[in-house]
């Protein structure tokens, strides 16, 4: 069965010192979460005693989740179980999170992007993309629609997936130049492997579907400030980054990765070959496409009401509260369940078999960090936190706040997971903005866009992991050109923010 985890299984690898390094980091890991937790449970701290063991339990959460000494989920649903036996918080509040309407917007969408994978539907796009005339055999607008496919596929499927799918086009046509003598044939290698994760990890900034952080952003802003980011405005600050992004790394990849390559025609013939063999569009495909866009539609509808100064009506107000964005991902899910592929065989367009393919995990993630950052506002440990930061800062306000956490978040996603690193960021910035009396939809929106970054290490993103596995990826290399999309993103992200929030909020 065709599934985007199994793509990215067969795929994700690393170098045996790289294994060997993340052996070592998970029994460092190990051994320094519970002397985290037991040394805080033993130290004074000038706090609650809720939240003083709250604080020994954040401790080793957050080195594990750096370590990654045990998975990322597991160490998630560690955190509140620990709160209830320590006493922070009764079971009912503590788990309460991993229900929340933003777990239902996971779910929906990550229904939507299995269809996608399962029928093909992605591979469809990007072979049609690439297999235009207008592509013909120039390498830079080869590389460019390479690259903006990936973009646009992971706006709205997980980014590894996304990479997953893409690594084995972008490998064929590197192998394929390999072997008809093309000039620069490793040179456009290098560019096409590294375009394929850097895109992948750009595009999801776009929408909040496209990145988990980007959700746990929206979900935290929400629990714990008070502020509604819909899918629209999202969008409206999202797809602007990425964009600016992306046109920093077509014009970076064109200069140093492949002038003076060239591509014969007959080396983008196995694209048009490869599209020809999916044939025609099937039942399947128009189905998920049906599903898709009505969930798209009805994401960004408020939105469009919204510019139409409709917003406020009655009707507006009716529909925002009848249909959410998580309502309306579950409608989209729903639909791949009743659209049916072959009514008298009995087949849909999802089952259940396939939709158990998906990773469950990113929710329980989702849901512990969730579940942490409520208890640590609740007990008042984000309120104790934030003014002792904000205490060591020389003048705390949005601006520099917002681009203080926009860089530790991007440092942050270096070293774990960018899902894990908005866990751990995002509730520290808005708890630093509401203690230094600053907005904080600036601080938190910084971090967590930021924490989407990741681009140096194999180790800092798992489509990092998958195009280094290809062979034509040297890790200096990566060092390289990901420093200079961790720079631009810092300054891309921290200029969009300050300068488009006022806007639109």
């Amino acid at each position: 069965m065709r599934t985007p985890y199994t793509a990215r299984q067969t795929v994700e690898t690393y170098s045996p010192a790289e294994e060997r390094f993340n052996a070592r980091r998970r029994s460092v890991g190990l051994i320094v979460g519970p002397l985290a937790l037991l040394g805080l449970l033993a130290a004074p701290l000038p706090v609650p005693d809720d939240a003083h063991r709250l604080a020994a339990i954040l401790a080793m959460v957050i080195v594990f989740w750096v370590t990654e000494a045990l998975p990322l989920p597991v160490t998630a649903l560690m955190g509140p179980a620990l709160a209830v036996v320590l006493g922070v918080a009764p079971v009912r509040v503590t788990l309460a999170a991993f229900a929340d309407p933003v777990v239902f917007v996971f779910m929906g969408g990550f229904m939507l992007a299995e269809a996608m994978f399962v029928h093909g539907v992605d591979r469809r796009i990007a072979y049609t993309g690439l297999s235009w005339r207008l592509v013909g055999s120039g390498p830079g607008r080869l590389l460019v629609v390479y690259g903006g496919i990936t973009a646009t596929l992971s706006m709205w499927m997980s980014n590894t997936a996304t990479t997953a799918m893409m690594y084995p086009i972008g490998l064929s046509i590197a192998a394929h130049l390999a072997r008809t003598g093309g000039a620069g044939a490793r040179q456009f290698a290098l560019a096409a492997m590294l375009m394929t994760s850097f895109s992948a990890s750009i595009g999801g900034m776009g929408t909040p579907v496209g990145s988990p952080p980007n959700l746990i952003g929206i979900g935290m802003l929400d629990q714990f400030a008070g502020v509604h980011i819909s899918f629209f405005q999202w969008m409206a600050i999202g797809v602007p980054a990425a964009l600016a992004m992306f046109g920093f790394l077509a014009v970076f990849f064109y200069l140093t990765g492949v002038r003076g390559v060239t591509i014969s025609e007959s080396s983008t013939d196995i694209i048009r070959e490869e599209l020809k063999k999916l044939g025609p569009v099937s039942r399947g495909q128009r189905n998920v496409l049906i599903a898709f866009g009505t969930t798209v539609v009805l994401w960004v509808f408020p939105g469009l009401l919204a510019l139409a100064g409709l917003g406020q009506t009655a009707f507006g107000l009716a529909f925002s509260r009848a249909i959410p964005e998580s309502i309306a991902a579950l409608i989209g899910a729903f639909m791949l369940f009743l659209l049916p592929v072959d009514w008298r065989a009995g087949r849909f367009t999802l089952t259940w078999n396939e939709a158990l393919n998906i990773d469950w995990g990113i929710i329980l993630l989702y849901g512990g960090g969730l579940a942490l950052g409520q208890l640590a506002f609740t007990t008042g440990l984000a309120e104790a936190m934030g003014k002792g930061i904000t205490a060591w800062l020389p003048a705390p306000g949005t601006v520099s706040l917002t681009i203080a956490f926009t860089a530790m978040a991007i440092l942050l996603s270096e070293a774990t997971s960018n899902t894990a690193a908005a866990n751990m960021i995002v509730p520290i910035s808005i708890a630093v903005a509401l203690s230094a009396d600053v907005r904080p939809i600036e601080p938190a929106l910084g971090a967590t866009l930021g924490a989407s970054m990741g681009f140096m290490m194999p180790v800092s993103t798992p489509p990092n992991a998958i195009i280094y596995s290809s062979g034509y990826v040297p890790i200096t290399a990566m060092m390289r050109y990901g420093l200079a999309l961790d720079v631009m993103g810092f300054l891309v992200i921290s200029t969009l923010v300050l300068g488009l929030c006022p806007l639109i909020f």
